[in-house]
């Protein structure tokens, strides 16, 4: 299959009975099967041409998962229209706007939790010509129309006009746009990433050379539906084989929809999941809250059952091999006395998470893999289509991003554009029909990402011996000394905010200085419960300065003399930190849609607190700066 419409017009043939897509919309969850997704799929694409949809219009979609969110989009897509999915993360004005008008987006389809955020910016978006509601409402104005209204019409016109339809949709071509994805726009305006049909298409047909996915296989899709990670993986591949598409239930907010999380879980008995380092550490902190409740006893059997667990498991693909077969029995035991009852809470049969986005940390994989759902780590990026590499459950290594998918090209590029060997790092550069047309109405940065057909990712990383890619994180992110050394972050960071709940976030700074400092938020309520353990009292005049040095006594917990001095090199450890007293959030935009942090904003914002990192003063952790930073973390009233 080229396109997508060809790819939904075989699996409805092949797998007319299957259901396609769970919602839950009341007490338990109902199915759209393949037949009935192909139904509605025609009647909104011959309704949408009744209303004048043209081939090669862009339509944005604004909406929470649902199984209205992909039969528009594929009715959008069956016009040989281009569908441009917005995040719902979105909340300023400005954000959704930029991208409606940068799309020249005619028409919107948008759910009722959403048209607010529409009506709000509507008299600017100067394109926009028609609104459609993918939700009843009392009354519609001029340019509103409900969704039900356009598939009754597309109902009528496919009786009476079923040829022009099938010349409509038989004329959407390979290297049609179906998306324009727009990126966080991390450090200028977002840049809308064009991808075809072919672009998704080639990428399933790669994603497929990692796993077998059977059609009996049913996912929970709790990343973002708009992003092209969510798009492959989830919504395309599981077309193309035959299997189960899960939402979560939809609440009043994006916060109230979390909460639904565990409980649609048990509902969906999901085979795999996708998920993100937040998300792990949050489902590890529930198992671990659930088994310090059964008592010191079972808290202390758990963690020797984690300790066998991780000796048995290896690095991953080397799991019981030599010595550690030994382990195996014992493994067991633990498995059926333990771990299968935590595996019940994710519904019995789930077999692996599929992680991506960011960097995972090793200990977190091998957690997961002792309880007996291993999160594996994938790599790629919307420019991909998206999927470059990952791990799977019969072949994976911690820490690496797995291995590489086939009809794929990939070379690791130095400063000058050579090729380097096994091992060596440098920039990550692919070639395969999976890579994006180009960014809408942006030639510059478009031929700057693509040369000679071979796409520069702008990460860092490495192949290793065994055929494992090691990213390591984005040029643009990382570290560099004075003497020109770079690093990567990210490991740090995670790895220290992970292990330390008394750091809830941390940015590591460095940009040809000489030494590395830190931003850093502190968890109020952790600092509060560390005081009132050892006796400290806040309001005191030394409250506030033992709080601050207890915090920079973990960090030195990774320095040189400290237990985990073996971790990182030290030229990369912080030797001043910045107390901060609001945290990097999606509200002040120093933290993007998919949850990552914008750096080049956060240095922006603080560039004062960084200068200071570098004074005398400054080095020093009990300053002036931190400490009315800290007393106002803690709700101390100066």
């Amino acid at each position: 299959m080229k396109t997508i419409v060809e790819l939904l017009e075989s699996s409805a043939h092949k797998y007319a009975g299957n259901p396609y897509l769970l919602e839950k919309k009341s007490d338990k969850y109902e199915a759209t099967t393949y037949k009935e997704t192909r139904e509605q799929t025609w009647e909104t694409a011959a309704g949408l041409l009744t209303l004048g949809l043209k081939k090669g219009d862009r339509v944005a979609l604004l909406c929470e998962a649902r199984t209205d969110w992909v039969i528009s989009e594929l009715g959008v897509l069956y016009c040989g229209a281009i569908s441009v999915p917005l995040s719902i993360a979105l909340r300023e004005g400005a954000d959704l706007k930029f991208r409606i008008d940068h799309s020249e987006s005619r028409w919107i389809i948008v759910s009722g939790l959403q048209y607010d955020k529409i009506k709000a910016i509507r008299r600017d978006l100067t394109n926009l010509e028609k609104v459609i509601l993918l939700d009843p409402q009392k009354s519609y104005l001029n340019d509103e129309i409900y969704i039900g209204d356009v598939r009754k019409t597309g109902d009528k016109y496919l009786k009476e006009n079923r040829e022009k339809f099938m010349e409509r949709i038989n004329s959407v071509g390979p290297d049609d746009y179906a998306n324009i994805c727009y990126t966080s726009g991390t450090t200028a305006d977002p840049k809308g990433i064009i991808l075809s049909h072919r672009n998704y298409t080639a990428n399933i047909e790669q994603t497929l050379t990692l796993m077998d996915v059977p059609e009996w296989w049913t996912t929970l899709l709790i990343l973002p539906w708009d992003h092209s990670f969510a798009h492959t993986v989830g919504i395309y591949i599981m077309m193309a084989v035959g299997a189960s598409l899960a939402a979560v239930q939809s609440g009043k907010s994006y916060l109230d929809s979390l909460k639904n999380i565990p409980v649609n879980i048990k509902e969906v008995r999901p085979v795999f999941m996708f998920s993100a380092p937040a998300l792990a550490k949050n489902f590890r902190k529930g198992i671990e809250k659930g088994i310090r409740e059964k008592g010191p006893v079972i808290e202390k059997l758990f963690n020797h059952a984690l300790k066998i667990a991780y000796s048995y498991n290896g690095i991953g693909w080397d799991k019981g091999k030599g010595m550690r077969i030994f382990l195996k029995p014992l493994y067991k035991l633990y498995d059926i006395i333990l771990f299968k009852k935590i595996r019940e809470n994710f519904g019995g049969r789930l077999k692996f998470f599929f992680g991506g986005a960011a960097l995972l940390d090793i200990e977190l994989q091998k957690f997961f893999s002792a309880i007996g759902v291993p999160m594996l780590q994938g790599y790629g990026l919307t420019e991909a289509s998206p999927v470059i590499s990952g791990n799977m459950e019969k072949r994976h290594k911690f820490g690496s991003s797995g291995f590489l998918v086939k009809n794929l090209d990939l070379k690791i590029c130095d400063e000058e554009g050579n090729e380097q060997t096994v091992g060596k790092k440098g920039e990550i550069v692919i070639r395969g029909e999976n890579v994006m047309k180009g960014y809408w109405k942006n030639e510059k940065a478009t031929s700057e990402a693509i040369r000679d057909g071979w796409l520069h990712t702008g990460d860092m990383g490495y192949m290793d011996e065994d055929g494992f890619l090691f990213v390591i994180g984005r040029f643009k992110s990382l570290l560099i000394s004075d003497d020109g050394e770079k690093y990567s972050p990210e490991g740090i960071e995670e790895t220290i905010t992970y292990r330390s709940n008394l750091i809830e976030q941390m940015m590591l700074y460095n940009n040809q200085n000489k030494y590395t400092t830190a931003l850093l938020v502190p968890n109020a309520e952790a600092c509060k419960a560390w005081a009132k353990s050892n006796n400290i009292d806040l309001v005191g005049p030394k409250g506030p300065e033992a709080v601050l040095n207890e915090i920079e006594s973990v960090i030195n917990q990774y320095k040189q003399g400290g237990i985990h001095d073996d971790m990182f090199p030290s030229r990369w450890l912080p030797s001043s930190i910045a107390i901060l007293d609001e945290p990097f959030s999606s509200d002040n935009k120093l933290i993007n849609s998919l949850g990552k942090l914008v750096r080049a904003k956060v240095v922006d914002r603080h560039k004062d607190r960084i200068d200071y990192l570098y004074t005398p003063e400054g080095k020093s952790i009990v300053n002036q700066n931190n400490l009315a930073a800290i007393k106002k973390v803690l709700g101390i009233i100066q």
